[in-house]
């Protein structure tokens, strides 16, 4: 039973990824049939984004009441309604009404996931569960650039996307009481591990040290993450002067870096810490980055787009299955709304705003900003590293 239930979750998170590399793929060919500006992306992102962080924040409150399936399986239908609007927008003012909807499915069931994972799963399960969906973000592109080959038929894309989602919709539905079930057995869980003494508790959450920290980190890290999977098929359209088809294959093979980078993770963390897995994803990403930066030949661009997915693939997971062990599974809980409110707060504001800095100049900065914020990243991740040293230092010496 746990491992059926624990493969509903991958299935759900190939879900959440379906959908969150679709805009980017089809603005290109959108774009001209809308007569949009170009940042319109941007503003659309934010919408769908906004409506995320509310419902991160709000993944508490909603669990108590709800429970996980009943999250679940909610998040999952507004989503498949959402992209099924998308296909027939006639507008982008109706793209902008379908992106709440769209951004409010993926918040809470986001935050509840991740959070059970964290606490009742080793760091492979972490991984592989981001990689599920990896899956369904290279799937995403794949789907609407086949779509998109000869004709164009950005909305087919979409419409087949709605139905994969709907279909999902319906497993969720028929296995419901075994999510009650798991629930039940997570809750007693809870209830013993709060018995027991756990770090930070007197401490209030935003004011322990290093929390902040990773807060940005995170900020950042979605940052990146969103901003090459939105304007990367325009960078590549536009400054590499490539087809809007192949572009959005090549922004697939990025979101299967991450996909591939994901799986392999799982199994070297075994061998390997969360830490220095998310050091060396920062480095190989960052050289990922600077191909990008440097005037290379094209091709030169696709090995700077997988080195970008391999080297974001274990930074969300590991920082994610770290949380519990850095500052507590009491306070875990709670922090994990907020750095998945803080995540998407990155991937909201942090894509569009690129998007507006290009249009005023040329997409092709999108590396260069890529690279700022990998630096910062690896600054903030190595600070909060030796924070921690630093309090088991001297609890130690207690």
């Amino acid at each position: 039973m746990a491992t059926f239930f624990l493969i509903m979750i991958y299935l759900s998170f190939i879900s959440l990824g379906l959908p969150d590399s679709l805009l980017g793929a089809a603005w290109p060919v959108m774009q001209a049939e809308y007569g949009a500006a170009f940042g319109m992306a941007g503003v659309i992102n934010i919408v769908i984004a906004s409506g995320t962080i509310v419902s991160s924040l709000m993944s508490g409150a909603l669990l108590k009441r709800l429970g996980t399936g009943q999250i679940t399986l909610i998040s999952c239908l507004m989503t498949a309604a959402a992209l099924l609007g998308f296909s027939f927008a006639p507008s982008i003012i109706w793209l902008l009404a379908l992106a709440l909807p769209l951004g409010l499915g993926a918040g809470s069931v986001d935050a509840a996931l991740n959070h059970y994972v964290a606490t009742h799963y080793q760091a492979h399960h972490m991984s592989w569960l981001h990689c599920f969906w990896g899956v369904g973000a290279t799937l995403g592109p794949i789907i609407m650039s086949g779509f998109m080959h000869d004709h164009d038929l950005w909305r087919n894309g979409y419409f087949t996307i709605s139905l994969i989602q709907f279909a999902l919709v319906v497993l969720l539905a028929f296995t419901l009481p075994l999510w009650k079930r798991m629930e039940n057995i997570q809750s007693h869980a809870v209830k013993e591990s709060q018995a027991q003494p756990s770090r930070g508790r007197s401490e209030k959450m935003l004011q322990t040290k290093g929390v902040k920290l990773t807060l940005l980190t995170f900020l950042f890290y979605c940052g990146a993450e969103a901003s090459v999977g939105l304007w990367g098929s325009s960078f590549l359209v536009n400054v590499k002067e490539l087809p809007a088809a192949l572009a959005a294959v090549w922004v697939a093979m990025y979101y299967g870096g991450i996909t591939v980078g994901r799986f392999i993770t799982g199994f070297v963390t075994f061998k390997v810490s969360n830490r220095i897995l998310i050091r060396s994803g920062l480095l190989v990403s960052f050289a990922g980055a600077s191909l990008l930066m440097l005037p290379l030949p094209t091709y030169y661009s696709l090995i700077g787009l997988l080195l970008l997915g391999l080297g974001f693939a274990p930074i969300y997971p590991c920082m994610l299955h770290d949380t519990p062990e850095r500052f507590g599974k009491e306070q875990s809980q709670k922090l994990m709304g907020y750095q998945m409110a803080v995540a998407y707060t990155g991937a909201t504001f942090l894509p569009p705003l690129l998007g507006w800095l290009a249009a005023q100049t040329t997409v092709s900065i999108l590396p260069f900003f890529i690279a700022f914020y990998i630096v910062f990243m690896l600054y903030g991740s190595e600070r909060v590293n030796r924070i921690m040293k630093q309090r088991i230092a001297q609890s130690e010496t207690i």
